[in-house]
């Protein structure tokens, strides 16, 4: 039986090196995104994200397979059989290839005609879009492909080699912006291609660790049905959640647009923006802690997966609310500093993205446990159907002339019922004590937040909104949130022995 301690000690050194990648990842994104606008001009920028954008747009299908993929890879690593194991990647390595052959094939047909025929972009700048275009294509087959190769990094839990070879990437990247300003020739094809080279380099790097290092990943194809089937019925119904939650975003734009126009619109794009990258601060933990709780499942440690989701649901739920609080509390100063002008209803959209945001990473912790049984088909359609649910609630609303802050108050309950019912099927599953699991998990943190929420309450009412009450607001939630989560939550065990070695 693998030792909790050690569980945890491995899980909390992958989220630290999971942080430095993504702070390497915001940093860098943010100064070169307006270095390149410079250097592009905003038209070309235009044309490189919207031509450019097929990548993009197979974002969620990616994530499904990426999903789907891990998760058989890292259920046989569990069991400890290398010959499934090995059979497991073979398939899913062919049926990455043939999805990346029907997605190459649709663009070059649709695709193709719709950036001819109904794209508007000056004449003289066709040649330019299509060779974005023609890139864009070939570093979407090679990010299809690559997927059974980054699963298996994530499902023997080397999030370092995630890290490092960011540090690369972000580091390429960084010279493609120096590159632009030498030079006289067209900017917008010397930088589609540099993108594509790097994500060329990217990607060899990440396949020849994985072959070298990983023997299931030097297997040949296989064409099996008794593995390819419940690959391609996994990914299906992994994909189907992913796609109603991307509708459901866009249909709440739409609705918006309808009832409140574009102002609205901007507004829920800087809310959605602002959601993003909190998010990531707690999402970390639970890329770390997924591969070893679908082990646990396929040893049926069943008591030690409960123990060990409930221990990643708690800190993930802690790391987000010290960073979320006070963003909602000094969400209007905050964006006085970002924006110079700020669209009406950004700080309540903001404010409801956030508690929404909440219980889904808490439902996103339980179907670690969903996802680790193999059978998702009732989850996901309940999940996906759920969330799509709300849109015509929202336009009833709207239209007899309700707040168009109901659109983010609809999906937080749309959120909080999809978590509750994910108990219900955790529980079917595992014979969960959900009562038990929500109190140590969900209630435990939120008590975790009262302290510091009250003395921010009194600061909010002592201090008028500046740096200062900003700096003392954040100090109050990362002070009052971690010390009342190493006595409520955090394992003494692993207190004590992070205090005794003073590293991971």
């Amino acid at each position: 039986m693998p030792e909790p301690i050690s569980n945890n000690r491995r899980i909390a050194k992958n989220t630290l090196v999971l942080y430095i990648r993504m702070f390497f990842v915001v940093v860098v994104g943010l100064y070169t995104s307006r270095v390149v606008l410079e250097a592009l001009g905003v038209e070309d920028y235009g044309i490189y994200g919207v031509v450019g954008g097929i990548v993009g747009m197979l974002g969620f299908l990616n994530s499904s397979m990426s999903v789907s993929t891990s998760r058989f890879i890292t259920f046989e690593l569990g069991k400890g059989d290398k010959e499934r194991l090995a059979k497991t990647f073979a398939s899913a390595v062919v049926i990455h290839y043939i999805i990346a052959g029907i997605v190459v094939l649709l663009a070059e047909t649709v695709g193709l005609w719709y950036l001819c025929e109904k794209m508007v972009i000056p004449a003289e700048r066709m040649f330019a879009a299509h060779c974005v275009f023609q890139l864009s294509i070939i570093s979407a087959f090679l990010t299809i492909t690559q997927v059974p190769y980054n699963a298996a990094i994530i499902a023997h839990e080397k999030m370092d080699v995630y890290a490092y070879v960011e540090i690369i990437n972000v580091a390429l990247k960084l010279g493609i912006v120096f590159l632009l300003s030498i030079g006289d020739f067209d900017k917008l094809i010397f930088y589609a291609a540099l993108m594509f080279a790097v994500s060329v380099i990217i990607r060899i790097i990440y396949r020849v660790y994985a072959i070298r290092h990983f023997s299931e990943c030097r297997a040949r194809w296989l064409w099996d049905k008794s593995y390819i089937k419940p690959l391609l019925s996994f990914s299906l119904w992994a994909l189907y959640p992913n796609f109603c939650f991307t509708s459901r975003q866009q249909g709440i734009n739409l609705i918006l647009n309808l009832f409140g126009g574009t102002v609205v619109n901007a507004a829920s794009a800087l809310a959605t923006t602002v959601y993003g990258i909190i998010e990531q601060f707690s999402t970390n933990v639970l890329t770390a802690s997924r591969p070893p709780i679908i082990k646990l499942f396929a040893q049926k440690q069943y008591t030690e997966t409960i123990k060990l989701t409930q221990q990643t649901a708690a800190i993930a739920s802690l790391l987000f609310g010290i960073v979320a609080i006070p963003v909602i509390f000094e969400c209007d100063y905050l964006l006085s500093l970002w924006l110079v002008e700020v669209p009406p209803y950004t700080s309540s959209f903001c404010i409801l993205l956030l508690i929404s945001a909440f219980f889904s990473l808490n439902n996103n912790c339980l179907f670690s446990i969903i996802q680790a049984s193999g059978n998702i088909k009732t989850y996901s359609f309940t999940a996906g159907t759920t969330s799509l649910m709300v849109l015509p609630i929202i336009y009833l609303i709207l239209h007899f002339g309700g707040s168009l802050n109901i659109a983010y108050v609809a999906t937080t309950i749309g959120a909080f019922i999809i978590y509750i019912y994910s108990l219900l099927i955790v529980k079917r599953i595992i014979d969960l004590r959900a009562l038990s699991f929500v109190y140590h998990s969900l209630i435990k943190s939120i008590i975790c937040f009262a302290i510091p929420i009250c003395c921010i309450v009194v600061l909010q009412h002592s201090i008028d909104a500046s740096i200062i009450r900003l700096i003392l607001t954040t100090l109050i939630s990362i002070i009052g949130i971690g010390s009342l989560g190493i006595l409520l939550i955090i394992p003494k065990s692993v207190v004590r022995q992070f205090v005794q070695r003073f590293h991971f």
